[in-house]
């Protein structure tokens, strides 16, 4: 696919990084994610499945911040991923208005709470912080878009299958993508939930 067909500031931000088309793997899944399908995006590591995530996730929200509820929410195992991700987000979100936020269990949660509050429109967060900040009413996931959870294959660890299930509820009416390197029984398990009529690309 080509970049072309991506917002212009999308398109000028994936230049300066020095990408100047998509590699086979994102020219198979980006017309699905951008089309808005429900997916799974398998494939192993150095495959290009976090650049897609980014493009599509900046795509759908047109690459502009708007109100204060987060429009895409994205889960990830722990701290340490939260925040490297939060960092290849903002490497092409830089000349946008877009808030990227790092939510994870080693930090004040009233903090959080206030820094939630005052708007973000991405939210990178591990499954126990996400969970437990919103059953203290501390987000509000009602404007959510995009629910992601990557990079998959820890969510047989700390209840994060079970957290996540529960917020699927909250956010019905939104685009779920799944994206690891390999398929599992645990994630193979949301296709009897939210993920019924997932795409499974590999």
């Amino acid at each position: 696919m080509s970049f072309k067909k991506l917002h212009p500031l999308l398109k000028e931000s994936l230049e300066n990084a020095g990408f100047e088309t998509s590699n086979a793997f994102q020219k198979k899944v980006l017309p699905t994610l951008k089309g808005g399908s429900d997916a799974y995006v398998i494939a192993p590591k150095g495959s290009g499945k976090t650049t897609a995530l980014i493009i599509a996730t900046i795509h759908k929200l047109r690459a502009e911040a708007f109100e204060d509820s987060p429009r895409a929410i994205i889960t990830v195992k722990d701290k340490a991923d939260a925040l490297a991700l939060k960092d290849e987000f903002e490497r092409f979100t830089k000349n946008t208005d877009l808030r990227v936020y790092a939510l994870y269990d080693e930090y004040d949660i009233e903090k959080q709470k206030t820094e939630v509050y005052y708007g973000q429109d991405i939210v990178i967060a591990t499954p126990s912080r996400l969970s437990k900040l919103y059953f203290l009413n501390g987000i509000h996931l009602g404007e959510v878009q995009l629910f992601v959870i990557k990079d998959a294959d820890y969510l047989g660890r700390n209840n994060a299958y079970n957290h996540i299930l529960r917020l699927s509820e909250s956010v019905t009416k939104c685009q779920f993508l799944i994206i690891a390197d390999a398929m599992n029984s645990k994630i193979q398990n949301y296709q009897n939930n939210f993920m019924s009529n997932a795409h499974i690309i590999k």
